[in-house]
């Protein structure tokens, strides 16, 4: 096990150089330098190279950060995909469901505050109660309720669409 003084020198010397190198892989580079200087203070024995042992745990660390942000970033974009809760003025198809562009509507959604765009999907996508989001989220229901009109207004100004407020969840076309 690292005393913590030798922990001490690895993270200044190392921890830039480790951020530099995780970059590569990822868009979280300092979390994943955090966990693995984490991990390794952890440890029962020290490692034979310290130095080594935290390249190969960041590089690895940052891999999974990437396919993780990417299965994400797929999982969303099926999730926009599947988003007729707009309507409006040529956003319809024959079928009456919306003809967003998933793309653009995944944009502005990501552009919204945190607090309403988590708000919107767990309303939304997670099917969670105004109640269970309150709770989630540390905010009161009506701050939940709140931002969920706020950010559907939002949602409907950038994209020039109005918005059917009475869907909770969108149906699959």
């Amino acid at each position: 096990m690292l005393d913590v003084a030798e922990l001490g020198r690895l993270i200044d010397r190392l921890a830039p150089v480790l951020e530099l190198y995780a970059r590569q892989w990822c868009d979280s580079p300092e979390d994943v330098v955090q966990e693995a200087f984490v991990k390794l203070s952890s440890q029962r024995r020290a490692p034979d190279s310290a130095d080594a042992w935290l390249f190969r745990t960041v590089r690895n660390g940052a891999i999974n950060a990437r396919v993780a942000r990417l299965r994400r970033k797929r999982h969303e974009a099926r999730a926009a995909e599947n988003a007729p809760w707009f309507s409006g003025p040529g956003t319809h198809d024959s079928d009456t469901h919306s003809v967003i562009d998933p793309k653009r509507a995944q944009d502005v959604l990501e552009e919204l505050p945190l607090e309403q765009r988590e708000v919107i999907v767990a309303r939304i996508w997670g099917e969670l109660t105004f109640d269970q989001i309150a709770e989630l989220a540390g905010i009161s229901t009506t701050s939940a309720h709140r931002a969920y009109h706020a950010g559907l207004t939002l949602l409907r100004e950038r994209l020039r669409v109005s918005c059917d407020t009475n869907k909770t969840r969108p149906t699959p076309s």
